[in-house]
């Protein structure tokens, strides 16, 4: 059924989209390639970000497929190729296996351009990838999490989903350290971005009784489920007390727990990529060139004992 639902979404996709290039109006015809909205409050805000600059008031005809699925985000950018964008934007689900279809993009002079996250792919396939540091934002939580200068780290580590961009950067700093011996491996699991799945993760090792101080959770909606155990089992987390919490991300919600001592650190990855890319297209369209190959969000890291509520007005997404 999901695969039956999957091409007739393509089908409606690749049509509408036939009709719309059908027309000689002068706007620049864009296929986006994103996670559902519905995914995090970064995706949300990211899926706003985009709806806001790719308008047709912004000279543009854009139409965009929303999936976590890879297979289906493939199928997706086959279809706008077939369709005849100009310009082909993408947020992967998945790191790998895009060669192909974006060859038969570049075959066609159709442009890609990548954001919030990197493809396994050489870089004669893309214009500029626009997006988040994720090893680096998994660089400064380790280092913060070091800094605290803990008698023993034993770690629960809540993954996001295995591959992605996001999931590999931030895990990739801890994964040395648990290499090193200087941090223990309680468990290492990936709950998907799953608020839900995150909680049963931990009920697990509590239920196990294996001792644990830090919680490294890569998103904030996982370190909310992280600590709704917690909070069922009675253990005290967040500033001066039992468990360490890291999230991910600097949704409001999330950096105002921080702000109440609830949780300890929280990782920012900015969403804001539309109007870079914007620019870039510019660019191309009035017969530019563009050398730079990544262009880097700047981003940091939140601690409890510091944050203020100008940063959470100034950093935080959503409500």
């Amino acid at each position: 059924m999901k695969k039956v639902i999957s091409i007739t979404l393509c089908l409606v996709l690749a049509l509408s989209f036939l009709a719309a290039c059908s027309k000689d109006d002068g706007l620049i015809k864009v296929g986006i390639i994103n996670q559902p909205p519905e995914e995090s409050g970064y995706r949300a805000a990211n899926v706003a970000d985009f709806e806001r600059v790719f308008t047709e008031e912004n000279g543009y005809d854009a139409r965009t497929f929303y999936s976590d699925n890879h297979n289906a985000q493939i199928n997706a950018a086959r279809e706008f190729i077939d369709a005849g964008v100009k310009y082909l934007l993408i947020a992967a689900a998945s790191s790998d296996g895009w060669d192909t279809v974006l060859r038969s993009a570049k075959d066609k002079g159709i442009k890609v351009f990548l954001f919030d996250r990197m493809i396994n792919i050489s870089d004669d396939l893309f214009v500029v990838a626009v997006v988040s540091d994720m090893p680096r934002q998994g660089d400064l939580a380790v280092s913060w999490l070091r800094a605290q200068n803990l008698d023993v780290y034993n770690v629960v580590h809540i993954q996001g989903a295995l591959g992605t961009d996001a999931q590999m950067g931030r895990t990739a700093a801890l994964d040395r350290e648990f290499a090193a011996g200087t941090m223990n491996k309680v468990i290492q699991q990936s709950a998907a971005w799953s608020e839900d799945e995150a909680m049963r993760i931990v009920q697990g090792v509590i239920e196990s009784g294996e001792p644990f101080n830090v919680i490294y959770a890569e998103n904030d909606g996982m370190a909310a489920g992280a600590v709704a155990a917690l909070t069922q089992a009675g253990i005290s987390h967040g500033v001066d007390r039992d468990v360490i919490i890291i999230g991910f991300d600097a949704n409001k919600w999330a950096l105002r727990e921080l702000l109440a001592g609830n949780w300890n650190y929280n990782g920012q990855c900015s969403p804001f990529q539309a109007s870079v890319i914007d620019e870039k297209i510019r660019i191309l369209e009035d017969g530019g060139t563009i050398t730079e190959k990544i262009v880097w969000s700047e981003e940091i890291g939140f601690d409890a004992r510091t944050i203020t509520q100008a940063d959470i007005d100034r950093f935080g997404l959503g409500d």
